[in-house]
């Protein structure tokens, strides 16, 4: 179930990061530069990276090797409870901003000696639903956050608030010409973290990403869906089962890899282990993006 998960989170407040000059999409502009977080008291992410390296928690990691060329990266972004521990040649070590799911907290405060680590001076973004984040004292996830908060109080953490998330709901309706809620779907961290990144990064390499027809073929290898659960589930079986369900809440994978094939044709993503670039026309999406011109 997507519905909320008591756990933990931190400090809260409004954030407003400006539009960078790059070329950006409009729509991608105006929902991701005004991410507001909730904060007390209100404060603003000031994050600007060059080359990011966006790391995915796939197994198509294990055994690549990529650790050293990743924590070269200016900022490093990491996902959910996604650890460095241990896979340190495959994923680097460093970890600049860590985008987590509500339903992902309670793994994250297991190991919160490791990943809610204050001495790197990560910047942590969570999301979740409306239930979770509400401030009325209903909101388990946001009261947790409080006391998070309380304890932790140099940890550097934000969350999507509500009205930004029925903006994330928006752009993937935009992108896709699917409606997120009556096609059951829920977005992945994945989802908003490429957006996120696409406002806070020149230039994106993204690891561990197959491109959106991988799974389709045949002779695809056998990974597992985490690179620190190798008795886990399939990739590709993972991937699959969430994309072809229309029964429950599932993610659409394939769907959010096809829309971020397509704006790597147009913004600077790049795809790493594999090493893939995006054809010249990706399914039939529906995008609306018109690149934005430059310095606007």
């Amino acid at each position: 179930s997507s519905e909320c998960q008591c756990s933990s989170l931190l400090r809260l407040g409004i954030i407003h990061v400006k539009k960078h000059t790059l070329v950006l999409f409009h729509s991608l502009a105006s929902i991701v530069s005004e991410l507001t977080f909730d904060l007390s008291p209100p404060q603003s992410l000031k994050m600007r990276c060059g080359t990011c390296a966006l790391v995915t928690s796939s197994g198509q990691l294990t055994g690549s090797k990529r650790g050293q060329e990743i924590d070269r990266s200016e900022c490093v972004i990491r996902m959910n409870d996604a650890p460095s521990v241990r896979h340190q040649q495959d994923v680097g070590q460093r970890t600049s901003l860590r985008v987590i799911a509500h339903s992902s907290l309670q793994r994250v405060l297991q190991s919160r000696q490791e990943l809610l680590n204050a001495s790197q001076d990560t910047v942590f973004i969570f999301w979740g639903p409306s239930s979770c984040m509400r401030r009325d004292g209903k909101g388990h996830v946001y009261n947790n956050l409080r006391l998070l908060n309380q304890l932790l109080p140099k940890l550097k953490i934000y969350i999507i608030s509500r009205i930004k998330m029925l903006n994330f709901d928006e752009l993937f309706k935009k992108e896709t010409g699917i409606d997120r809620k009556s096609s059951n779907s829920w977005l992945s961290t994945g989802w908003f973290t490429m957006a996120i990144a696409l406002e806070l990064c020149d230039r994106i390499n993204v690891y561990g990403m197959v491109p959106p027809d991988f799974c389709r073929s045949s002779s695809h290898p056998s990974v597992p869906y985490h690179y620190y659960e190798p008795s886990g589930p399939d990739e590709c079986s993972m991937y699959l089962s969430h994309e072809r369900s229309r029964r429950g809440s599932h993610h659409r994978f394939i769907t959010e890899k096809t829309v971020f094939a397509n704006w790597a044709r147009t913004l600077n993503i790049h795809f790493y282990q594999p090493d893939w670039e995006p054809a010249a026309a990706i399914g039939a999406m529906n995008s609306s993006y018109t690149p934005a011109p430059a310095g606007s």
